[in-house]
């Protein structure tokens, strides 16, 4: 499974007034249960904040993926924001963060198989400086989806 498989524009948003770590993660959470990826979005976050507490998600470059095994987990799909202004968050460079791949991951096994193939071809193409810039800087769906193909 590729990270292009599982886009879903309904739960892209590359336009987010977020003021923090929060409020990007409501906003995310509102969309997958929206779109059917999950069915309470309070334990779903409950479970990311858990994740968070283990260890950082902010791999640098102005990049976060948070993510946690959930039972609210209907669907697997990554929630994602584009963020007008950075905001704190703990990074592995010390930055903020400006865009989030939030995962919505299933506590049943086959779930957290894929989970793991789409965090390692996600943080495979987030590696590309390039691609970064070209990311951070895209304002259209269809361009992000063309990034990930």
């Amino acid at each position: 499974m590729k990270v292009s498989d599982v886009l879903d524009e309904r739960i892209i948003d590359l336009n987010v007034d977020a003021k923090d770590k929060d409020e990007v993660l409501t906003i995310l959470s509102k969309k997958l249960k929206d779109a059917g990826y999950i069915d309470n979005v309070e334990t779903f976050k409950k479970d990311i904040y858990y994740r968070e507490s283990l260890g950082v998600t902010g791999i640098g470059n102005y990049i976060a993926i948070p993510h946690g095994k959930s039972d609210s987990v209907t669907n697997v799909g990554i929630a994602i924001a584009r963020l007008n202004h950075e905001i704190k968050w703990e990074t592995l460079d010390g930055k903020g963060v400006k865009f989030v791949f939030l995962f919505a991951v299933s506590n049943n096994n086959d779930y957290a198989r894929n989970h793991m193939m789409l965090l390692a071809d996600i943080a495979g193409k987030l590696g590309n400086d390039e691609l970064v810039e070209k990311l951070l800087n895209t304002t259209d769906v269809k361009e992000l989806k063309e990034l990930f193909a």
